[in-house]
């Protein structure tokens, strides 16, 4: 279905769908990210200041009225959101519902519902202790991954090197048993208090592992050797997950480059750039978070290439 085809609230919504997800790269766009990243950073310093015991006191109905007025303009793009995203793809039936569920169920859109539905839960139970929910209110900083490709480039490293990460944790799960169980043969006649059992030995190698120290001294010599290795191991572990996260990485932020460049040779394929391939490419560029220099030099390269053929 074309524009023309569109009832005027359809080109309404999908004007909305635009806007919010940066489908095109205009004004008023850019305009709405950056309305929202300021409100978003603006909620977690507030956040953070009112759990300063005195500047809560002080201003405590400051923070009420600024977290109201957070939370409607939230609840609002939230809204539109779902409403808007009846329009991501072409209006055939049932493509309103898949573009919706599609939003909700991701990881933004749970984010944009459970940083504000405490307030609302507070609402329907006023005399009910919710503090503990009140914290996901510092979900919204994850609002501001919406605007900026570097966690879903991390989260997609991750997800292409899932069997190296099986692999390490298979290995850790391993060493777990097998250094919990020798500090608990070596260390347990000495220290029953600290390793009364083997989990409680667990407990002692997932805290070596996380800090260094599992905040007890082996007093015996085999012990000591145990305390060591399992450090060591630490660290080489710590080495071999970040060395598989920087590739992993990497490779991903070049899969991003690679697919630009593809459609900026498409592009300039027949010679002539019309204003919709030009929003095209300038929306791709801020989805993959491409600056304008690599852009220039994409472009300056397929140009080259061009000439050179």
């Amino acid at each position: 279905m074309t524009a023309l085809q569109l009832s005027p609230l359809q080109r309404l919504q999908r004007r909305t769908y635009e806007i919010l997800d940066g489908a095109v790269a205009d004004s008023k766009s850019q305009a709405c990210e950056i309305f929202i990243a300021v409100l978003v950073v603006a909620n977690v310093l507030a956040i953070i200041l009112e759990s300063v015991h005195e500047l809560h006191e002080a201003y405590e109905v400051y923070f009420h009225y600024f977290d109201l007025v957070s939370v409607m303009v939230f609840s609002v793009e939230f809204v539109l959101r779902v409403w808007s995203c009846g329009m991501k793809y072409d209006p055939v039936p049932g493509s309103a519902w898949q573009g919706r569920k599609d939003y909700v169920f991701s990881p933004f859109g749970l984010v944009d519902f459970f940083s504000t539905v405490p307030f609302y839960l507070q609402l329907i139970l006023p005399g009910a202790d919710l503090r503990v929910l009140r914290m996901f209110r510092l979900l919204r900083i994850f609002k501001l991954s919406r605007y900026n490709s570097a966690m879903d480039d991390m989260f997609e490293a991750i997800r292409s090197e899932k069997d190296s990460f099986s692999s390490a944790f298979f290995l850790l799960f391993i060493s777990c048993l097998l250094f919990s169980s020798l500090i608990y043969i070596i260390e347990g006649p000495d220290q029953p208090e600290v390793f009364p059992s083997i989990p409680a030995a667990m407990h002692w190698f997932v805290l070596t592992i996380i800090s260094g120290w599992g905040n007890v001294d082996p007093v015996s010599l085999v012990g000591v050797i145990l305390v060591v290795v399992t450090q060591i191991l630490a660290i080489a572990l710590a080495a071999i997950l970040t060395g598989v996260v920087a590739t992993a990485y990497t490779a991903q932020v070049q899969r991003r480059e690679a697919l630009y460049e593809m459609e900026v040779r498409e592009v300039l394929a027949d010679g002539v750039v019309t204003e919709e391939e030009r929003l095209k490419l300038k929306s791709l560029q801020m989805r993959y978070g491409i600056t304008d220099e690599q852009v220039e030099a994409i472009a300056a390269q397929v140009q080259a290439e061009k000439k050179a053929s």
